[in-house]
């Protein structure tokens, strides 16, 4: 049974997916104006690793994250630099999908864009409008909080609160002070011909339309950063409730931000850590380490000394998953046996996983699959078969976890050159032995 966090209800939930043995999941995707960093990659190592283990466990996952491609903070960065909106959204979004790539990210099904969304935004702004939820003022649009009897119920949000003005910004064309834009009328940067003249769509309108697009439903899993649970999410509810009748999810998860020194990273602040600086300086394996290593609804305060750590932890993964792969690779094709121990690391691995996808209790089932393999590989007594089934499993953690070790199967030269190698430690003749063990590291491979 997998548990998880509901932001929606505040408890712990059986997971029931919608269709049985298949997942759909939405994450909110980047404002692509700038680059990605690590506060931004949060949600997608996360969400990667919680597609794969559905994937591990047999589910059809498809996994939707959208790229926003309309936004005043694009229009801004394309003034600045003397260019289009499309040059400055398709520069980032090329960045940003190698930065996924870079990260060891498996392939979304879409990356919707905003831009190409606009005819099914209209009709649903247009379906709001007809049933009451939104009106238009001087060809602005603007969803009517009070239209939906539930709003408030993601944040924990009181409307009163709301309309006093002490959340929102006040604005006399509205109705309440929390309603908030469907259609914004401008002809600065893109627009598009409607129903209430050139304009734009607001921010909170669009996620909902490529939910709907895509699934034609409710989903099993809507994501993202804390940080937009309120207003963001609070308002795509809203407006899915009451132009579907539902409330777009039955699961709600957001992760815990991460903080630089104790404070918030943003790009408006000036404090934030890039991701693909980060990555010049370190290997995707030990980031995803970082980045899993903490419990994924707890902030995470980045440190170089985690990042350290991460390092080290990645070392010791990769040189027992190396070393194990290496001495199966020698024994040749056989069986798999039973492994009482195996066993026990696999169930421990998958509990985590299974409880609210608690990876910092995962990683350390990785981290005690590296004794083992270390126990194993130094072991006379243990079979190649045991060794084949710890290997299997190791590996298989290590592919939920979206971390590859890099070992490759070795050339019959290779073979040939290890065999001398233990044949010559077997007969004490320490000189050959040395000579060939320095062959066999000068050519990258691990023994």
């Amino acid at each position: 049974m997998i548990r998880v966090y509901n932001s929606l209800t505040k408890q712990l939930e059986e997971f029931r997916p919608v269709k049985e043995k298949e997942v759909s999941m939405y994450v909110c995707g980047p404002t692509v104006y700038d680059r990605m960093h690590i506060g931004n990659s949060r949600p997608v190592v996360f969400f990667d690793t919680v597609a794969r283990f559905f994937r591990y466990l047999g589910y059809q996952v498809t996994f939707i994250s959208n790229f926003t491609d309309i936004d005043d903070k694009i229009i801004a960065r394309a003034k600045s630099l003397g260019v289009s909106e499309t040059e400055v959204s398709e520069r980032y979004i090329k960045e940003i999908q190698e930065t996924y790539r870079k990260l060891n990210c498996l392939p979304h099904a879409h990356n919707p864009k905003v831009t190409e969304t606009i005819p099914e935004i209209i009709d649903f702004i247009k379906l709001l409008v007809n049933k009451g939820c939104a009106y238009e003022v001087d060809g602005d649009v603007y969803f009517d909080v009070t239209s939906a009897d539930s709003y408030g119920v993601l944040s924990s949000q009181t409307l009163e609160n709301l309309i006093s003005g002490a959340r929102v910004e006040e604005n006399e064309k509205k109705r309440n002070p929390a309603d908030f834009a469907l259609w914004k009328k401008t002809e600065e940067g893109l627009n598009w011909d409607s129903p209430w003249g050139r304009g734009r769509p607001g921010w909170h309108t669009e996620c909902v339309v490529m939910v709907n697009s895509f699934f034609k439903g409710k989903i099993d899993i809507h994501g993202g950063g804390t940080d937009l649970k309120f207003p963001h999410h609070e308002n795509e509810i809203a407006q899915s409730f009451c132009a579907y009748g539902h409330m777009i999810a039955n699961y709600w998860l957001h992760n815990g931000r991460i903080d630089l020194s104790g404070e918030k990273m943003s790009k408006s602040l000036g404090n934030v850590v890039w991701v693909d600086d980060l990555l010049e300086k370190t290997s995707y394996q030990a980031y995803r380490v970082l980045m899993l290593n903490v419990p994924y609804r707890q902030p995470l305060n980045y440190k170089d000394e985690l990042l350290t750590q991460a390092e080290a932890d990645y070392e010791k993964i990769r040189r027992a998953y190396n070393t194990l792969y290496r001495r199966v690779e020698e024994a040749g094709e056989g069986a798999f046996a039973e492994d009482v121990e195996t066993e026990k690391l696999k169930e421990d691995f998958i509990a985590a996983m299974a409880d609210d996808f608690n990876t910092a209790n995962a990683l350390t089932a990785i981290l005690q699959a590296s004794k083992l393999a270390n126990k194993y590989t130094r072991d006379a007594g243990i079979s190649p078969e045991r060794m084949r089934t710890l290997l299997k499993v190791f590996g298989e953690f290590l592919w939920v976890f979206g971390i590859e070790t890099g070992v490759q199967p070795l050339t019959e030269e290779e073979k040939d050159l290890i065999a001398r190698y233990r044949q010559a430690r077997k007969a004490k003749d320490f000189g050959l032995s040395d000579a060939l063990r320095e062959e066999i590291l000068k050519r990258g491979l691990e023994l």
